[in-house]
């Protein structure tokens, strides 16, 4: 994976804490999202889905595993390039609104404006350094959608890019799901 999907991913995965603080079902979430909006981080996009789909049985069995202890499962890819991951929400995340939140990146959240169904937020994280903003539109406690703008810098040139993504909850029991730390 290269150093900017990485720093893509984890910006993003930074901001589901917050996304999820809306009131949510507890259970197995299934989070999918796509970026792009500039032909460098699509490049990067398509070279890790390379890479990936390139992995022996055995690396993609350790990714896996690498991913389960962080709570999280990812497949290959799913329709149009995106990546999906699933998350495990308890229900004592969902009644203190607690919700798992993307450790690495040392990323500071900051809530806009809040309604009934919308969510606006800011974020800055200092490792890899990257800042964005994004809205989520909720569709009671079992779905939303998201879209992010988010600001960085690739080989000392600023990178904008798009975020898109929907969470949507998939069942009362997170099976071998385990909750993020």
């Amino acid at each position: 994976m290269s150093r900017l999907s990485t720093t893509l991913l984890l910006s993003a995965l930074s901001c589901f804490g917050v996304a999820q603080a809306q009131s949510t079902k507890p259970g197995l979430w299934e989070i999918t999202q796509k970026m792009g909006g500039n032909a460098e981080v699509d490049k990067a996009m398509a070279q890790m889905q390379q890479q990936m789909a390139g992995m022996s049985a055995a690396e993609k069995k350790m990714m896996q595993d690498m991913m389960a202890r962080q709570g999280m499962s990812m497949p290959d890819a799913s329709a149009g390039g995106g990546m999906a991951m699933k998350v495990c929400i308890t229900p004592e995340m969902a009644a203190k609104q607690d919700m798992p939140v993307q450790a690495d990146g040392e990323c500071t959240t900051t809530i806009t404006s809040r309604s009934a169904n919308t969510l606006k937020m800011n974020f800055v994280c200092k490792k890899p350094p990257s800042s964005g903003e994004g809205t989520y539109t909720f569709s009671g406690d079992t779905a939303y959608t998201m879209k992010m703008l988010m600001k960085s810098t690739h080989q000392g040139k600023p990178v904008s890019t798009t975020l898109d993504g929907q969470g949507k909850w998939l069942s009362a029991s997170c099976g071998a799901v385990k909750p993020l730390k």
